[in-house]
């Protein structure tokens, strides 16, 4: 089947969502194909969080309508081992016990269920995932003493453990520094390219994601911009990051 064919991955269409009465999305529309690799930028407060908790169907929507693998967020069943998820940086204490492979394992949870033990093939899966991610010679080591950049590697490990169609990521770059955050893009542009991968991900990091996207998804609580990565000029991003009119000052 054609690109142009088969459905996107992610349907976002008209979406607008309250939080205490105060707007935090509004009236925002764009679709993520197969195989992309998507970046997801704006400002602090500006909808982005709001956004990745409406698509995994944590947050229900104002208004609009959500689709993810073809399904609406509350009723993705089974589908939803196809997503991965990577949450924003975790601090760990140096001394917290847990091992890389340990840490990876827990990702294989809610396939065999949180009552039972995992198998020899979970456990395979486990090895496998470390080594997509070039953390197999880590597998051992206690995750508090790894770097910033190591530890992200592990979470998205973990995230691929279940070998998901969709990985969606939270600021994977976020406490890392610069050689880490360009070794961790080159790892997730590979990963797209060797693993079937659909990729969301948000950064702080616009240059980041305008040289090493596909395309980009630009919020301040309304989108701002959707379209390739070329397009995202400096008065885009001027725009993005301008205060929403309800912030600025005398307002």
């Amino acid at each position: 089947m054609s690109a142009a064919a088969s459905k996107p991955v992610i349907d976002v269409q008209h979406l607008s969502f309250r939080r205490d009465g105060r707007i935090v999305l509004h009236d925002v529309s764009f679709q993520i194909q197969e195989h992309e690799l998507v970046g997801l930028i704006g400002p602090n407060g500006g909808g982005k969080t709001s956004l990745l908790q409406t698509l995994l169907g944590v947050l229900h929507p104002y208004e609009g309508t959500i689709h993810v693998l073809g399904r609406e967020p509350a009723h993705l069943d089974k589908a939803r081992g196809q997503i991965g998820y990577v949450a924003q940086t975790k601090q760990f204490d140096r001394d917290f016990p847990a091992r890389a492979k340990d840490v990876v394992l827990m990702g294989t949870f809610p396939q065999v269920g949180f009552a039972k033990l995992p198998g020899s093939k979970e456990k395979a899966s486990v090895f496998g995932a470390l080594e997509q991610v070039g953390m197999q010679d880590r597998a051992s080591r206690p995750i508090g003493r790894l770097s910033g950049g190591e530890q992200q590697r592990v979470f998205i490990a973990q995230a691929l453990v279940s070998h998901p169609r969709l990985l969606i990521l939270d600021e994977p770059t976020a406490g890392v520094d610069r050689e880490g955050e360009e070794s961790l893009i080159r790892l997730l542009t590979r990963l797209k390219a060797q693993s079937d991968l659909t990729i969301l991900m948000v950064s702080h990091n616009v240059s980041l994601i305008r040289s090493h996207t596909d395309r980009i998804v630009a919020l301040n609580r309304e989108l701002i911009f959707a379209g390739p990565a070329s397009g995202l000029t400096d008065a885009v991003i001027a725009e993005v990051y301008h205060p929403h009119p309800a912030e600025a000052p005398g307002v």
